[in-house]
């Protein structure tokens, strides 16, 4: 069964915009403390992009902040990547994933669930 599943990955140019979506299995949704959105891009270690926590917290890589917004929609059990300004180096395949509280919300290790992910291609 699958339980994050990512949309709204495309291809676009930079200074555009994407939302992704990513639908979370309800168990999943209320047993894990924080959705996270990671990144991977060519040759690069996958990192923490935006996270939000139970509570509504959210945390933002430097990279991003500023021109990406992470929400959810506790009825729709959905997260959402809100990603303005879009620049070349945004260019990844782009992660959903579930965890239990971490005092690092972009710990990678701890993740218990994860989406099997959409690309995002920003050209110049």
């Amino acid at each position: 069964q699958v339980q994050l599943v990512e949309s709204g990955g495309d291809s676009v140019q930079a200074g555009g915009s994407l939302r992704l979506s990513c639908a979370v299995d309800r168990y999943v949704y209320n047993s894990q403390y924080r959705l996270v959105w990671f990144y991977e891009r060519p040759g690069k270690m996958r990192e923490g992009v935006a996270a939000i926590d139970r509570p509504g917290n959210t945390a933002y890589a430097d990279s991003v902040k500023g021109r990406f917004t992470i929400s959810k929609d506790n009825a729709k059990n959905t997260l959402y990547l809100q990603m303005d300004s879009l620049k070349p180096e945004d260019t990844a395949m782009y992660y959903c994933a579930a965890g239990p509280y971490h005092n690092n919300y972009f710990s990678r290790e701890s993740i218990n669930y994860w989406g099997q992910g959409t690309q995002v291609t920003v050209s110049d």
